[in-house]
């Protein structure tokens, strides 16, 4: 069931309906003893009444039933018809056990066998409730009656004249739970219309102000998810205009240098324009991949299964793909890791970006004819993995600015795209790990993984 409206609605009506039930059966119980109470206080009343009658003026006994009948039944049933204002049957037995006298409605079987007080009996075939009263000064037993048949009949019609209006309010009552829900649900009504007429471009907090505590953390949830889309778009829009700038200039130089090559006569500027060439389209080269790996980390999860990674095999790995630049600088790379160093990462690519950009890094901007040194500890809090060299690394005060995207340092070169710190932290970042720099002999970076990881 995808409707809230018609869930309340039936929620509410099947409760309304249990309690409006329960009204009924106690109205039907409650009804019944007050009406068999009644019932029974008018035998007594009508039995006594005939007794004191025939001892008092001597009368016959259907004079005495019929000034006992008209009593009738009391105010507030409703019922006062001939059907069951004249239904007692009065019998006037001696004690000797002879017929005395009876009214016209009484049958000719005793009506009971008792002395006095109420009994139930059965008289040819219908069930009787009768009181009897001993009259001692003229030695007789007065039994006044009434068929149960009538009686329950009685109760029968009371309580439906108390349950058809009661009925009557059920369709009514059903519509105007359908009208409350729908009122009731009118908030969040209000708040699908006024976000159906927002345009794509339209981030704004939804004004919750005025709206019900219920919806409260649904506008709440709502203004953070715009808030979250709004600063991913912003994040969007800065990388389209950086990496276009940044794109801009080698392809720039590129044709400026191309431009040179034609025109040129001599051997030794076309050599020059050749080589600048050259290192734009290692510059355009490496900024492109830097923008698939950003991607790439963007796009991936952490949260998948485990992988074990050996961090050695990995290391060499990644030296033999950059052996170009490796060689062109003449640059040793050492590599201080134990062949048995494994550790278990969820997202082992994401491991392996981190890895490669800070690998990288420390090969660009290292010295001529330097080395570069990959460190490999393993403690009981985690693991570590240094990457140094004999650069003069980043300043302390932009170690915070350059963890975002397309920002370099003051001492960056010119083939820098201000990308491979950024990839690295949120790699790190999503494997739960974090980076650090250690200024020693040369300039460290740390990427260090949790032992949850390790």
């Amino acid at each position: 069931m995808r409707s809230i409206r018609l869930r309340l609605f039936l929620i509410l009506l099947a409760a309304t309906g249990a309690v409006w039930l329960l009204a009924v059966l106690w109205t039907y119980l409650s009804t019944q003893r007050e009406v068999e109470r009644v019932l029974d206080a008018r035998l007594t009343e009508a039995a006594r009444m005939v007794s004191s009658l025939i001892t008092d003026h001597h009368i016959d006994v259907a004079a005495a039933v019929d000034a006992a009948q008209a009593a009738g039944i009391p105010e507030g049933f409703g019922l006062h018809d001939g059907d069951y204002s004249r239904q007692l049957s009065c019998q006037i037995w001696s004690l000797q056990g002879d017929l005395v006298s009876r009214s016209e409605s009484a049958p000719n079987t005793s009506l009971a066998d008792h002395e006095s007080g109420f009994a139930e009996k059965f008289v040819n075939g219908e069930r009787w409730r009768v009181y009897a009263v001993i009259n001692p000064e003229l030695g007789v037993r007065v039994l006044v009656g009434d068929s149960i048949e009538i009686r329950e009949k009685l109760v029968g019609d009371v309580i439906k004249g108390q349950l058809v209006p009661a009925l009557a309010i059920l369709p009514i009552l059903a519509g105007l739970i359908w009208l409350s829900v729908g009122r009731g649900l009118s908030p969040l009504r209000q708040v699908a219309d006024a976000l159906s007429l927002r345009s794509a471009d339209e981030l704004h907090p939804v004004d919750d102000s005025g709206a019900p505590r219920e919806i409260m953390p649904l506008l709440g949830s709502l203004n953070a998810l715009f808030q979250r889309v709004e600063e991913a778009r912003e994040r969007e829009k800065t990388f389209i205009a950086y990496a276009a700038h940044e794109l801009k200039t080698p392809l720039s130089g590129l044709k400026t240098q191309a431009q040179v090559a034609l025109r040129s006569d001599s051997d030794e500027v076309r050599a020059n324009a050749l080589n600048q060439i050259s290192l734009s389209v290692d510059r355009t080269g490496r900024l492109v991949r830097q923008l698939i790996d950003l991607a790439a980390v963007d796009s991936l999860d952490s949260s998948s299964a485990s992988e074990t990674v050996v961090v050695k095999a990995m290391v060499e790995e990644l030296r033999n793909e950059m052996a170009t630049l490796v060689s062109s600088k003449e640059i040793r790379v050492e590599s201080d890791i134990a062949e048995d160093l494994v550790i278990s990462v969820r997202g082992k690519t994401l491991m392996r970006l981190a890895l490669r950009n800070v690998i990288e890094n420390a090969l660009q901007y290292a010295p001529r004819n330097s080395s570069v040194r990959i460190i490999g500890t393993q403690t009981v809090t985690g693991t570590t993995i240094a990457v140094c060299d004999s650069g003069t690394g980043i300043d302390e005060k932009d170690e915070q600015r350059l963890m975002a995207r397309f920002q370099r340092g003051s001492s960056a070169n010119a083939l820098g795209s201000g990308l491979g710190l950024s990839i690295v932290e949120m790699a790190l970042t999503k494997l739960g790990g974090r980076m650090s720099f250690q200024r020693q002999t040369g300039f460290c970076v740390c990427l260090e993984l949790p032992g949850s990881e390790a």
